[in-house]
């Protein structure tokens, strides 16, 4: 009891959308924020410490003498503890100071103030960088996660650092003829540029762009072209409608953007060429093809379904566009279907978010107030031109140099799955753990990202039975994607493994470890896949690793977000939606800003459901050391939910049996052999007794 404090009550309220503790207190004397937060500091766990102290002269209460906790006011910016301000120093701090502002809502920003104390992300990171490029400000992303706060971002910056230089595209409307020194990204020889034009309708004419590949593009490429029957990165939709009217007008917008994004008219072809490429074309049309089902053999949208169903469906990825409609009438319920099939190597998570907020944008007449769009041909320079290949090479062999046997959960040791015989499952994390993980990580200046990832290494320990976890993590691919990065669309994620270690440091230090890990991953993001796993010391064809972490900010920011707000009239209705990998174990986990959920996809016999079981475990329990215990060694933390806890400790346990007590082993001894004269008795090497 703090000798200052009479009373003192704590709620949790909701303000600008996040939940807070808030703490009220009474008593004689003036007492500021800080105190009482580091008096409460030395006795609570950093989860269940408030984020303001409100000072009252008397609880308001209710006609009964109770608490009125309505009526308790909201807490006043001096109610929340700050660091020590320091004022930023110099045109460039200040810039920064300005442009933290704008893009984390706060009012102001102190030299020594932490970007993801002050509730900064990965994602917003991508746009910090994106907003300081447009102020004459260069770095690279990494340093904002290895120097988190103003003062230390500013020190580390250069006005003169290099930027990546993107040949112009050379190809115009009035070209009649394709040379190979018209394509400064790729290098063709006349003969595969002619075999190229052949293949594209409307020939020279409709030809915007020629260019190579993206690394993370090049590893789909592969698994297309590994399975002739199926593909794992088709991915759908299924969309229902009031009337067809409201249909045809959905997919009219969805035509005016693939008419303004060139990755969206891309085709991919790499037959009888030197290198893959991706080919732009002037003008390409949506197909749409309308179906008729008969309702008396059951639901439309199931039939619709099966006979699109992407675990036996094929996307013919040299003809633009890679996105199929397919229509259908559904009279029974009143409505028009929409099957669409698009494919991975040219859209990823981000794309589709900022695809359906340019549609929905066109549908309400706003088509004017979008950006310019920037060509995907700028992030394909930037992944090929930036990092060498001899610095990913350093940079991979370091990391993975002495792993020489594959980390496979589980004994799952194929990769080369079709993404059928799957089961999923989808839950959300508990509200109130989900607080704890948001106070924990900005307690400690990181990201939740970071403690994920951390969580998940955990459960690649247990179920491969080594300290070194190793496993793939999908990343952004925006960090270093160049100018304006963060509204291009295209395929820019990109998987690449991550190790991390699983033995007695410290949980806290263990935490810190594995952020800074993902920094140092975030300079070579653009990596090829099969350059990083050819550093370790795993033969091929044996798999680095076969399982999946991504972990991605679905909360939107930006122009996406804005429109998505006013998303669906009641005219629309989202069905359902897949997408699925190569990998026999995938996780994902969604960060909305306010909440997690966790999606799981496990190949047969391997429950789903089960590897959620063990996450959840595993984060809880990650949480409550940094909390509790920061020191005790991250090697010893249990993931084994409390019923399988005690399945394997007690149930399987169980063998003893009841017997009379009356009676010794000989005369029980005797009763069996009574019995069963003929069961064996003894067995000594080859020779039995009954």
């Amino acid at each position: 009891q703090h000798e200052k404090i009479s009373e003192a009550v704590v709620i949790a309220r909701e303000q600008d959308g996040t939940k807070q503790l808030i703490a009220y207190t009474t008593g004689e004397g003036e007492l500021e924020a800080e105190a009482i937060r580091s008096f409460a500091q030395q006795r609570l766990p950093g989860y269940m410490v408030p984020s303001a102290y409100v000072r009252l002269d008397a609880f308001p209460l209710t006609p009964n003498g109770k608490l009125d906790r309505k009526a308790l006011p909201a807490p006043d910016e001096a109610a929340y503890v700050k660091r020590a301000y320091e004022a930023p120093q110099g045109e460039v701090e200040e810039t920064l100071a300005q442009l933290w502002r704008e893009l984390l809502g706060v009012e102001q920003v102190g030299r020594q103030d932490n970007f993801f104390e002050l509730g900064g992300h990965s994602l917003m990171a991508v746009s910090l960088i994106e907003r300081m490029r447009q102020a004459g400000l260069h770095a690279d992303v990494r340093v904002l996660f290895t120097a988190p706060t103003l003062a230390e971002l500013a020190g580390a910056l250069s006005e003169n650092s290099q930027q990546i230089d993107v040949p112009e595209n050379l190809i115009t409307e009035h070209t009649e003829a394709i040379h190979p020194e018209l394509l400064p990204l790729v290098a063709l020889s006349q003969a595969s540029i002619d075999r190229i034009v052949a293949q594209v309708p409307g020939g020279v004419k409709n030809i915007q762009d020629i260019y190579p590949l993206a690394p993370s593009q090049e590893g789909i490429l592969f698994h297309h072209v590994l399975d002739p029957e199926a593909d794992a990165y088709v991915e759908t939709g299924l969309f229902a409608f009031a009337s067809r009217p409201r249909l045809d007008r959905f997919l009219d917008a969805v035509q005016r953007v693939i008419d303004r994004h060139d990755v969206l008219r891309t085709a991919v072809l790499w037959e009888g060429v030197e290198q893959p490429v991706q080919v732009v074309l002037r003008k390409v049309t949506l197909p749409c093809e309308v179906l008729a089902f008969e309702p008396s053999l059951g639901d439309v949208a199931e039939q619709l379904e099966t006979r699109y169903d992407p675990r036996r469906y094929r996307l013919d990825i040299r003809t633009a566009p890679l996105m199929h409609c397919y229509i259908a009438d559904d009279p029974r319920n009143g409505r028009w279907l929409l099957r669409l099939m698009s494919h991975h190597i040219v859209i990823d998570h981000t794309t589709q978010e900022l695809f359906v907020a340019e549609a929905e944008a066109i549908e309400r007449g706003r088509e004017h107030e979008l950006a310019k769009p920037v060509p995907f041909r700028n992030f394909v320079a930037q992944a090929r031109l930036g990092v060498s290949e001899a610095e990913h090479e350093a940079f991979f062999t370091k990391m993975l140099g002495d792993i020489d046997e594959p980390s496979a959960p589980f004994g799952l040791l194929d990769v080369q799955g079709d993404g059928s015989n799957i089961s999923d499952t989808h839950r959300g994390i508990d509200v109130a753990l989900g607080a704890r993980i948001r106070e924990c990580v900005k307690v400690l200046g990181i990201s939740a990202a970071s403690l994920m990832h951390l969580a998940w290494a955990l459960v690649v320990s247990r179920s491969t039975g080594r300290e070194d976890a190793v496993f793939g993590t999908v990343l952004f691919g925006r960090m270093q994607g160049g100018a304006q990065a963060d509204r291009v669309l295209g395929m820019f994620v990109n998987t690449l493994p991550i190790r991390v270690t699983v033995d007695d440091l410290g949980v806290e230090a263990a935490l810190r470890r594995t952020h800074e890990a993902l920094a140092q991953l975030l300079g070579h993001e653009h990596a090829p896949l099969a350059l990083a796993q050819r550093c370790s010391g795993v033969d091929a064809p044996a798999p680095l690793f076969t399982s999946l972490l991504n972990y991605r900010y679905s909360g939107g920011g930006g122009e996406a977000a804005q429109t998505s707000s006013e998303a669906a009239e009641n005219d629309i209705r989202v069905l359902g939606a897949s997408e699925r990998t190569n990998y026999p174990l995938t996780v994902s986990i969604d960060d909305y800003g306010d909440e997690f959920s966790i999606s799981a996809q496990a190949i047969s016999p391997l429950d789903a459901d089960r590897i959620c079981d063990y996450l959840v475990c595993a984060i809880e329990r990650v949480t409550d050391a940094l909390a509790h215990s920061p020191r005790s060694p991250v090697g010893r933390i249990d993931i084994l939910p409390a019923p399988e806890r005690h399945q394997v400790l007690v149930s399987w346990n169980a063998t003893d049996r009841p017997y009379p007590r009356d009676m010794g082993v000989h005369t029980l001894f005797e009763a069996q052999a009574l019995a069963q004269p003929e069961a064996v008795a003894v067995i000594d090497e080859a020779q039995q007794l009954s």
